[in-house]
């Protein structure tokens, strides 16, 4: 079976662009993962897509938009559904963990040059629009990019989940060690993504 073809950017005009109270966060998953430790981090991360990927759909039906947030490897010339291609394209787990996140039409994407998503990007101005006022926040590494974008969003004061298992790292011991300065320091919840109190639609839906 052929991959999916990565749905072309949507754009950004101010008339589609919808309100949501929560806003699920994707933090470097579209990623080659050809980084010293990459190996290390793979299948964790593969793990996190699949429970990430299922908390999405489910998300979703509740009217909870989606960005994409990723590194842009330090390439300005590319953009984010060419980074998308290539992963689709490739095997192992940076090509099944694309094919599990390919965005969709309504997501949105940035490109972020650090490890926080806050940090000399869009996303500030974006969740202004949409009038968030909780992030779910899942991605690659817990205790590097998703950390940081946590810590960012506390400041921020910014409601934060962090589903311990829509998180990678590249040791178990890495990521519990994130896992608990985010809930203690931050006031992240850390709960699971199929914890039920979490489900609830959200106040605004689209319009």
């Amino acid at each position: 079976m052929p991959p999916p073809t990565p749905v072309p950017p949507s754009g950004l005009k101010p008339a589609r662009l919808a309100r949501s109270e929560r806003v699920l966060l994707l933090v470097d998953f579209v990623n080659p993962l050809d980084f010293p430790g990459g190996e290390h981090l793979a299948p964790a991360a593969v793990e996190a897509a699949r429970a990430t990927a299922a908390l999405k759909q489910r998300l979703a039906g509740q009217g909870v938009l989606t960005i994409f947030a990723n590194d842009n490897y330090g390439v300005w010339q590319s953009d984010f559904h060419s980074l998308v291609a290539t992963c689709l394209g490739m095997q192992g787990p940076a090509g099944e963990i694309a094919r599990l996140l390919y965005p969709q039409a309504d997501d949105l994407t940035i490109l972020k040059p650090r490890h926080s998503a806050f940090y000399a990007s869009p996303l500030e101005l974006l969740l202004r629009e949409m009038q968030a006022r909780e992030l779910v926040i899942c991605g690659l590494a817990t205790d590097m990019c998703v950390q940081l974008t946590a810590g960012d969003a506390f400041l921020r004061e910014y409601e934060v989940w962090v589903p311990s298992d829509c998180t990678a790292a590249e040791s178990a011991q890495a990521k519990a060690a994130s896992l608990a300065y985010m809930a203690d320091v931050l006031k992240c919840d850390t709960a699971e993504s199929t914890t039920a109190r979490r489900d609830r639609p959200a106040r605004e839906a689209r319009a």
